[in-house]
């Protein structure tokens, strides 16, 4: 199951030259990523951070970029779950704006403890949103 969402290319986004500052893409990376938690998997970040001490940092990306992003394009972003481990879950996010691609995203996110700063296996709640959210757990 793909979680989709969009978002508008800001001023904010951009270089001089109206196109995304790649760094920026990152940025939109995490709001989708921390989109997911919340409306897919029951689990907003305050709530994990504040309340759980449960941080989920990304160890590993890759990226490749296809087609620059412009001001005032709307990109829609498809985040597919790729493979659920103990402590680990790999992610997909490909962001698109008409049809056209722009950029591919994969992305490893792993469970911690933010007292500690250590990995922990996935509490069973957000194992089980993982699982249905696409990938055997």
């Amino acid at each position: 199951m793909e979680y989709r969402t969009s978002m508008k290319v800001r001023f904010a986004h951009c270089d001089p030259a109206g196109i995304v500052f790649y760094p920026r893409y990152f940025e939109m990376l995490n709001s989708v990523v921390e989109d997911w938690f919340a409306e897919e998997l029951g689990a907003d970040f305050a709530s994990l951070h504040l309340d759980r001490h449960l941080g989920v940092p990304t160890v590993r990306l890759e990226t490749e970029f296809s087609a620059p992003s412009r001001l005032g394009d709307i990109l829609d972003a498809a985040l597919s779950v790729q493979k659920v481990g103990t402590s680990s879950c790999a992610v997909r996010v490909v962001f698109a704006s008409g049809g056209e691609q722009r950029l591919a995203v994969s992305l490893v996110l792993v469970a911690i403890d933010m007292r500690t700063g250590k990995s922990q296996p996935w509490p069973a709640d957000l194992r089980e949103a993982l699982a249905a959210a696409g990938a055997p757990a």
